[in-house]
This record gives structure tokens, C-alpha cells and sequence, in this order.
């Protein structure tokens, strides 16, 4: 089972790293078959402490990619449920253990008679009846019996029990780990160009919570929570921060890199850039290297999909045609079943060259 889990694990944590932010793309597909073959195995707590794999889940929980972001997370959320679930029934049984200890003691008490006689009286009392927790009744009956043997009308005697109050044990609260606060003002580096590019990137990042909350998408629309808890203010100084000290000076070589990221975090028709920045799903310091490709929005990324796949559709239908003829002969089987086409490869006053295909065994060849 181990060896099971680990080798399905580095496979699913090496496609992960191939499929980087790209929303579809192969590797992300295995990733994400992995991690589900990963949930169908059955794991104890032995299993997840000698292979370390919980650990090494929580990078993918983080991963740029939303897919396997929610299925490492939720495989994470099922085996820290497996761990919480056999160290209670653990406890579970060792509390047992005690508790049928102390029960088999205290069966030992059995229920007392005393019985008091006197030379005028004899007093029959008290039978106390202890039970199985060792508690004494609240009230205990005390008959009295004359010389003569007649009873005298029974007195009762009421008793009152200390109880114990035993408040139970409360449980501290365990504070919600949050993040540093947020920012009131934006911090600059006495740096008059380098602060000009914070400011901008702050002033973008401020407008993603009011574009987040009203953006036509269902699916954008529920991290609205996620998107309130950033600091825009601090992401903006930590993004100028990776850029100067990835690319330099953005009057430098870089000028051109800079102002393709600006303008991509800066344009009213790519929020969902600047919002996967804010967020975290694309990390400050994979901006200098990233693809113009990768920092394009939602919508973008949907139509260069469609005009590739028109394209090659387009490249596929626009070959030569084809013609089927038997006038020739293959070399190599000897069949007639041929295809050609003809296509001028020289120059115009110079015949047209022939292309054969045989269509038994695939054979090509041309001639003039």
C-alpha cells in the first residue's frame, strides 16, 4: 500500500509542477487523476506518518491551478479526517478501559442491613442501597419496632447528598491564525519611479473586489470572500518588489517586459488577471518569466483556443487533393492502388511533379 501510495503521489506532484497555471492542459488532467486515484486508496494513520504524504499535500492545496487546488484540498480535508477518527477511537477505548476498571470495583459494594436492637426498642435500619457509581440515596427510611412487636408508624428521614458540581472542562478556543493586517497607506522606497509603479499596481488591485462582486460568473463571484481578505496594498509592493529585483529598473533593457505586465494588470478588460495575482494563484515571483499567453483574461484565453482549432481545421481541409488511379505500379508490393497529386515545383515552363502514394503498403514516391 506504500508503495502504491507513494509512487501515485510523485506522479500526480510531477504533473503538477508540468501543468503550472495553465487551465486545461494534459498534465493538469493526470494531476487530477492521480489525486482521485489518490482519494481511492484506503490509508491508516500508520500508513499517512511513514510516507509523509499529508505533508507534502499541503503545496498542492496552494497550486495555481483551481482544479487541483479543490481536489488536493479536499483529499487533504479526507485523510486528516482518517487520522482525527482512529486517534479517537483510540482514546475511545482506553477510556473504556478505565471506566470498566472502576465499574468492576465498585460492583464489589453490596447493599448493607445494619439492624440496631436496645433492651426497649429495636431499631431496624437503614438498608442502604449503594449504586453502581457509589453515590448514597438522598433519603433513607428508619422503621422503629416496639418491645411487643408492633410497629410504630415509620419516620423518614431525609438526607440531603452533596453533589459535586463538576463544571466540564472548557475547551480553549484556539485562535484563528490570520494573516498580518492589512496595510492603511502604501509603503515606498524614497525611489520616485519604483513608487509610481506601486502606486499603479495598488490602484489596480484596489478595483478587483467591486469587478469580483459584480462579474457576471457564478464561480468568480463566490471567492468574493477570499478576494476581501488581500491587501492589495501589500501584493502591489511585493509584485514591484519581485519585478526590480528579477528585471532591474523598469527604464532599463526590461522597459518592454514591464510595460506588457503593467498593462495586463492595469486593463479594464483583463480583471481576471489581476485577480488570480491578487489572490495567489499567480505568484509575484513567476511574473518576470511568465507568457503572454498566461496573462491573458478568461475570455481571451477562450477565443486563441477557438482560432487554433480553426486553424488547424483550416490546414487540414486546405491540403492538395488527391486522386486514385491505377496507372501505377508500387515497387515494393506490386499493387495498383495508388493515390497522387500534382503539384509545380520548378519553374512554369517545366512539367508538373508528381506525387504517389500506394495505398496497400504506403509507399511514396515522385517523378517528373
Amino acid at each position: 500500500m506504500e508503495r502504491e501510495l507513494l509512487e501515485t503521489f510523485e506522479a500526480a506532484k510531477k504533473a503538477a509542477d508540468a501543468a503550472a497555471g495553465e487551465d486545461d492542459s494534459p498534465e493538469a488532467d493526470r494531476c487530477l487523476d492521480a489525486l482521485r486515484r489518490l482519494r481511492a486508496i484506503r490509508v491508516n494513520t500508520d500508513v499517512l506518518v511513514s510516507t509523509q504524504v499529508g505533508k507534502r499535500l499541503r503545496h498542492l492545496t496552494k497550486h495555481p491551478h483551481s482544479g487541483i487546488q479543490a481536489v488536493a484540498t479536499d483529499l487533504f480535508g479526507y485523510w486528516k479526517k482518517v487520522v482525527l477518527e482512529e486517534t479517537g477511537k483510540k482514546n475511545g477505548s482506553s477510556e473504556n478501559e478505565r471506566s470498566s476498571d472502576s465499574s468492576g470495583k465498585i460492583e464489589k459494594a453490596r447493599p448493607v442491613k445494619i439492624e440496631r436492637n436496645s433492651s426497649s426498642s429495636s431499631m431496624k435500619d437503614e438498608k442502604r442501597d449503594v449504586d453502581v457509581r457509589g453515590q448514597r440515596p438522598d433519603s433513607v427510611k428508619v422503621e422503629k419496632t416496639a418491645s411487643n412487636g408492633s410497629k410504630a408508624q415509620p419516620v423518614k428521614v431525609e438526607r440531603v447528598s452533596k453533589e459535586v458540581s463538576r463544571t466540564p472542562d472548557t475547551k480553549k478556543t484556539a485562535s484563528v491564525l490570520t494573516g498580518p493586517p492589512k496595510l492603511t497607506s502604501l509603503v515606498k522606497c524614497n525611489d520616485a519611479t519604483r513608487d509610481k509603479i506601486r502606486e499603479l499596481l495598488a490602484e489596480a488591485f484596489s478595483k478587483v473586489p467591486g469587478e469580483t462582486s459584480n462579474d457576471d460568473r457564478e464561480e468568480v463571484r463566490n471567492i468574493l470572500d477570499q478576494v476581501d481578505a488581500c491587501d492589495p496594498f501589500r501584493v502591489a509592493v511585493t509584485v514591484e518588489s519581485a519585478l526590480f529585483e528579477k528585471l532591474g529598473r523598469s527604464t532599463g533593457a526590461q522597459k518592454a517586459k514591464y510595460r506588457s505586465i503593467m498593462f495586463n494588470l492595469r486593463a479594464d478588460n483583463n480583471t481576471d488577471f489581476r485577480r488570480r495575482v491578487l489572490i495567489g494563484q499567480v505568484r509575484p515571483e513567476r511574473l518576470p518569466d511568465i507568457s503572454p499567453e498566461e496573462m491573458a483574461s478568461d475570455a481571451r484565453k477562450q477565443e486563441n483556443k477557438q482560432i487554433k482549432a480553426k486553424a488547424l481545421f483550416d490546414c487540414e481541409r486546405g491540403g492538395a487533393p488527391k486522386a486514385t488511379t491505377d496507372q501505377f505500379k508500387c515497387g515494393r508490393c506490386g499493387q495498383r492502388k495508388t493515390t497522387y497529386y500534382q503539384l509545380q515545383t520548378r519553374s512554369a515552363d517545366e512539367p508538373m511533379t508528381t506525387f504517389v502514394t500506394c495505398v496497400n503498403c504506403n509507399n511514396h514516391w515522385k517523378f517528373c
